[in-house]
């Protein structure tokens, strides 16, 4: 028999089985559309052709493959099958691929570091010493930690395989929702310093700082705190005062006014100290702490007070703004807010309706906070017992499951999530070429692609010792684990989740039905199916694993440009699918769709119930800064249609001219620059603009 010399100079017998296999793996990641007998027939053939030779290389075996496979018909196949013969070279021969993207980042010239993150200034070293460690994490990943089948798929854009940059660094976990009441009432430590409990506001408020910039240094994605778990401090800060004021021998009534008035004047120092420590320390990420406060007045009854205070404090003081170099008040990007509406604050006659007309005023002049329906959230978050939950989105837009303990109590703070990776629905739709029993059988294999790269990501925190962050297993953010201990317990059961993202369901419902997923007819019915489905997967996955797999309506940020590249690549311009430059982001409408913003985030609430893993609805808006009844109108829709929405609200400043409006996006021969429109300035470096970028600002 012919004896294959395999890559190492040892030889094997020649097996067709490798070479079908090899074959049924390209399809896959090729046209998505498996054929049996072609690879038969392909590996056959090969041997026929080469059975009376001593010896055959394995290089000139690939080259029969893809000439067959070409010959065949199978241009997408011969194609992943060549993408993933260079991974397997790549992998192989160990090569350093880095320097040439170490030197794009570091000579200022390239426009993918320029705007890869809109959060972070890429000529500054803290941030250069990020994205050259994740340089380096992502070369590691791709050679060393995951399968070609992976490598090809996310270079192709079949998938998103999110974070790769941080995904070397054994044991890093994704956003998580801080349990700040812990580490504030029961003492914490940071740097190996012991921290007790505050007895003031304005200490408490500082540790809070403290804590958020360790926590997020240790983790990748998002994080948020609650204001309820300040607000017993606010109390105790009044007692301080009501006793100073004793002491003095004042009559009680005297006590509590001049006890109240300093309590004010705390709260408004604590609060500018918050937003000046979040806004000025940089974690190891080269970033301000990427962090979301949330208001929510249900979360307490004894604090409530002290709370309501703390919230108008934090609303008052985002509407003013932070000062920019010039000393000019303009829109800060962290922290990004989360208010609950409720029935406390939701009617004109609630006791706290004043907040959420402060909290419309800074919408319209601030962009934050996002919305979430107290009524809404309590419907679809439900857990085995049909219990309704409310609590914070970590960081954006991913949400935990619930979760109640083995006390019957629920746990929101101090839980996080694994990690996430994103199927690109497009892809699965054209690969099908419109036919549906193709569609579903590439969107089982898609899918299985990204459930085995979610068990990898798993399996990599699985063993991870509680030393590897102490701030975040041993003092209190996330557990109080002992030292040597391992984590896992958190890994399974829910308490953590692991997110399976999608993409491009607007115009993956387009090309099999001709139709958008808004149109209350077949493309509606079809992208809730898809939905569904998606749901499926992640609770089988889930009942087999005890693994919480949770659907997440992705913010794939500069990822929508790069699977939009991919299939024009793989398919071509296809009109009303692949002629733009971006893919729509999870559900959402197509921004090419005139629709009222009512109708929109009606539409859109009906497919955010079918992402429990996390998604943000948003709405288009002008200049509200003169018309906060409009925004009260929103948020009170907001409050009786849908769980999570945004205000994507405009405020800008040019630091040339002055000009306090918003600042447009031009078109110069290709190429989009901000200019303003009073005296035309296009230089980002001397005006402060203000977008949304996947939920954040």
């Amino acid at each position: 028999m012919v004896k294959v010399i395999k890559r190492d100079c040892t030889e094997t017998c020649f097996q067709k089985e490798k070479i079908t296999d090899a074959i049924l793996k390209a399809m896959k990641n090729g046209s998505g559309i498996v054929k049996p007998g072609i690879a038969g027939d392909i590996a056959c053939e090969i041997y026929e052709e080469n059975k009376d030779k001593e010896v055959i290389t394995i290089s000139e075996i690939e080259e029969m493959v893809y000439d067959k496979l070409i010959n065949k018909g199978q241009r997408l196949t011969a194609r992943a099958y060549e993408g993933y013969r260079s991974i397997r070279e790549f992998q192989r021969e160990n090569t350093n691929t880095t320097d040439g993207q170490v030197a794009e980042l570091l000579n200022g010239t390239s426009s993918y570091w320029n705007d890869e993150n809109s959060n972070k200034n890429p000529r500054l070293l803290t941030t250069q010493r990020d994205y050259m460690a994740g340089i380096l994490s992502t070369d590691i990943t791709r050679r060393y930690l995951l399968p070609p089948e992976i490598v090809h798929a996310h270079d192709n854009g079949l998938i998103h395989f999110h974070d790769a940059d941080y995904y070397a660094q054994l044991s890093i976990s994704n956003c998580c929702l801080i349990n700040l009441e812990d580490m504030l009432q029961n003492g914490t430590c940071i740097n190996k310093v012991r921290i007790d409990k505050p007895h003031r506001l304005i200490t408490a408020t500082t540790i809070a700082t403290q804590i958020i910039t360790a926590v997020t240094s240790s983790q990748f994605g998002g994080t948020t705190i609650t204001l309820t778990h300040l607000a017993p401090f606010v109390r105790d800060s009044y007692n301080q005062y009501l006793e100073k004021y004793r002491r003095r021998r004042h009559n009680e009534d005297e006590c509590a006014a001049y006890a109240m008035e300093d309590l004010e004047k705390e709260i408004a120092d604590s609060v500018q100290t918050f937003n000046y420590q979040c806004n000025s320390m940089t974690t190891t990420n080269g970033q301000s702490p990427f962090l979301s406060v949330c208001i929510y007045l249900g979360e307490t009854k004894e604090y409530k007070r002290e709370l309501a205070m703390l919230a108008e404090e934090f609303l008052r003081q985002r509407i003013t703004g932070l000062k920019n170099e010039a000393g000019v008040y303009v829109t800060q990007a962290f922290t990004k807010l989360l208010y609950v509406l409720e029935e406390d604050n939701i009617h004109k006659d609630s006791r706290y309706w004043y907040l959420t007309e402060l909290a419309a005023k800074c919408t319209a002049k601030r962009m934050v906070p996002d919305y979430i329906s107290e009524k809404i959230m309590l419907e679809s978050k439900t857990d085995k017992n049909g219990q309704g939950h409310c609590y914070p989105c970590m960081g954006c837009r991913s949400f935990l499951t619930p979760y109640v303990d083995g006390e019957g109590k629920p746990k929101y703070y101090g839980r996080f999530n694994q990690g996430v990776v994103t199927v690109n629905l497009v892809d699965i739709a054209l690969s099908s070429g419109g036919d549906m029993e193709t569609f579903w059988n590439i969107f089982n294999e898609r899918t299985e692609l990204c459930h085995k790269a979610l068990e990898l990501r798993h399996e990599r925190l699985e063993g991870t010792l509680s030393d590897v962050a102490p701030v975040l297993w041993q003092d209190g953010a996330l557990a109080r684990l002992k030292k040597g201990e391992k984590i896992d317990r958190y890994l399974h059961g829910g308490y953590s989740t692991i997110s399976l993202g999608y993409a491009g369901l607007y115009e993956c419902v387009k090309y099999m039905t001709g139709h958008s997923h808004t149109d209350n007819g077949a493309g509606t019915e079809f992208g809730l199916q898809v939905m569904q489905a998606l749901n499926e997967k992640c609770r089988c996955w889930k009942e087999a694993e005890d693994v919480d797999y949770s659907l997440y309506g992705t913010p794939i940020e500069s990822t929508t440009y790069k699977f939009a590249s991919c299939l024009k690549k793989r398919f071509g311009i296809i009109k009303g699918i692949t002629d733009k430059d971006y893919i729509t982001n999870s559900y959402h409408v197509h921004v090419t769709e005139k629709i009222d913003p009512f109708v929109k985030l009606e539409l859109e609430s009906r497919f955010q119930k079918l992402s429990p893993g996390g998604a943000i609805s948003y709405i288009e808006c002008a200049d509200l800064t003169r018309n906060t009844d409009a925004v009260l109108s929103i948020i009170k829709f907001i409050y009786g249609n849908i769980m999570y929405a945004e205000l994507n609200t405009k405020s800008d400043y040019c630091q040339v001219c002055g000009y306090d409006g918003e600042i447009k996006i031009t078109d110069t021969g290709g190429r989009l620059e901000w200019e303003c429109p009073v005296c035309g300035n296009r230089d980002k470096t001397k005006m402060n603009v203000a977008r949304r970028t996947c939920g954040k600002v």
